[in-house]
């Protein structure tokens, strides 16, 4: 009896040290990766118009489908955080940038100041189009397809390449971050390169939406979707290029609305003052005001919020936003940072 105390003591007094012993040691967090806002500009393709014409049939933008094909894989990365197409586009309508300087770097890095991103993405599609071979399989050279003049067998290939080269453009320096290229290609026996989802020559000119299944699905869909791809991942690993500064000061925004004329509402503040596209304001209107009763001076004066302006559009003094509430906005009424 007494040997089974003893051994019930050692086990009570060693168990505890067993399980300090076994209990693996914590993990460090990691710190959350930083996240730049980038902003994606349509690509020039005018060396490729005639080659991207001859395979849709008619001429198709295909600098603002690619971009927006890229738009969609980084969104689905999730290294950065792309603003909306219509922001950038209204900017660019309001300040007149022609498609010719959009890629030259001091533009791209103005557009990005005004955005209020991190980096501009610009691009060229270098290469759209086909790289087709007539195969020869025995006997005397043949045609295009299956059946040559003596006894020899032929053979088509569609082939399909793309090539595209995109630069990263430093919005408050305009210095070129980084450089990447990517080229797709995909092949298919007799078929054209549009065979697989939307049917050849001009019957592909109503509409073609390149971040689509269907697109995807044909041959030049697949070279497009590979060259893409590559120019995701290179961007990826060249996000570290982004400079990481300290996060800025909090900025307190206080303006009035000037004009609500129509649902573009006008505010009296812009960039100067902190105001980004993007901001979401509070919009508040004075309801009453409270007087000293011996003064007769304001002490104090009641707001309420009646909605919230959303900012699409900013220039120096002033800026432009959407708004969305239960009331009307008015001139006079207070924006300000919620």
């Amino acid at each position: 009896m007494r040997k089974i105390s003893l051994a019930l003591l050692s086990l009570c007094f060693t168990a505890p040290l067993i399980a300090q012993q076994a209990a693996p040691a914590p993990t460090p967090s990691a710190a959350p990766a930083v996240r730049h806002r980038v902003a994606v500009l349509d690509f020039g393709y005018a060396t490729v118009m005639t080659s991207s014409q001859a395979v849709f049939g008619t001429n198709v933008d295909i600098g603002k489908g690619i971009s927006d094909m890229l738009i969609d894989r980084l969104l689905n990365d999730g290294t950065y955080r792309v603003i909306e197409r219509n922001a950038i586009d209204k900017i660019i309508n309001e300040q007149n940038f022609s498609n010719s300087n959009r890629a030259d770097p001091s533009t791209a890095a103005k557009i990005g100041h005004i955005l209020g991103v991190d980096a501009v993405i610009t691009g060229d599609i270098t290469q759209f189009g086909r790289d087709d071979q007539n195969k020869n399989y025995g006997g005397a050279a043949v045609g295009a397809w299956t059946h040559g003049a003596f006894g020899g067998v032929g053979k088509h290939e569609s082939k399909a390449v793309v090539g595209i080269t995109v630069r990263m453009i430093d919005a408050s320096t305009g210095e070129i971050l980084a450089s990447v290229s990517g080229k797709g290609e995909s092949s298919r026996s007799g078929t054209s390169l549009l065979g697989g989802g939307y049917g050849g020559g001009s019957g592909a000119a109503g509409g073609v939406d390149m971040t689509s299944s269907n697109f995807a699905q044909t041959i030049i869909g697949e070279a497009t979707t590979a060259a893409v791809d590559q120019v995701a991942q290179g961007l990826d690993t060249k996000s570290g290029n982004l400079p990481t500064a300290p996060p800025p000061p909090a900025v307190v925004v206080n303006g009035l609305i000037a004009d609500a004329s129509t649902s573009d509402i006008i505010i009296n503040v812009g960039s100067q003052a902190g105001v980004k596209v993007g901001d979401k304001l509070a919009v508040t209107r004075v309801v009453r005001v409270v007087k000293d009763p011996a003064t007769g001076k304001p002490l104090r004066s009641i707001e309420n919020q009646i909605g919230q302006l959303t900012i699409t559009s900013v220039d120096t003094t002033s800026a432009v936003g959407s708004f969305s509430g239960s009331g009307a906005p008015k001139v006079g009424d207070t924006v300000k940072t919620p």
